[in-house]
């Protein structure tokens, strides 16, 4: 059992650094930095990063991008054998998306204290969906720190 966990985490943290890959692209193009990544049977389905400037809407954000993509390319709406991976803590617009989606297990690096779906007093997320935070936190804090930082 512990080294189910050690792997579990071993994997969590590899593709958490894959989503980070995607908020430093955000970074780049001066969005905020929150990446995502999908994935099914350990594998990437589904890579996003914030385009709410770019598109100048404010639903684009990672998650939504990320289940777009993962729904296109399995072709169906229900992603419940999947795992996301985020560098923030999804929005409650974003969780009830991924409560729609019916994801397996949402994995998330930082948590959003202001905006983030914890802070409400019931899950939002489906009732199957399994919630883990805390993998690659310090990084992906610092670098939406720094984003709006740079901003002010």
């Amino acid at each position: 059992m512990e080294e189910e966990q050690t792997l579990s985490l071993y994997t969590d943290a590899y593709f958490m650094r894959e989503a980070f890959k995607e908020a430093q692209k955000a970074y780049d193009a001066d969005e905020v930095p929150v990446g995502a990544v999908i994935v099914c049977n350990n594998q990437i389905i589904a890579r996003a990063h914030n385009l709410t400037e770019r598109l100048n809407d404010v639903t684009a954000h990672a998650e939504m991008q990320a289940i777009t993509a993962a729904a296109n390319y399995l072709g169906g709406k229900y992603l419940n054998e999947c795992v996301l991976y985020v560098t923030l803590e999804p929005c409650v617009m974003c969780a009830g998306a991924l409560h729609w989606a019916q994801l397996q297990k949402v994995v998330f690096a930082a948590a959003d204290l202001k905006r983030g779906f914890l802070r409400l007093h019931e899950n939002v997320l489906h009732p199957k969906t399994k919630v883990l935070g805390g993998i690659m936190a310090e990084d992906c804090s610092k670098i939406i720190a720094k984003f709006f930082k740079d901003k002010r």
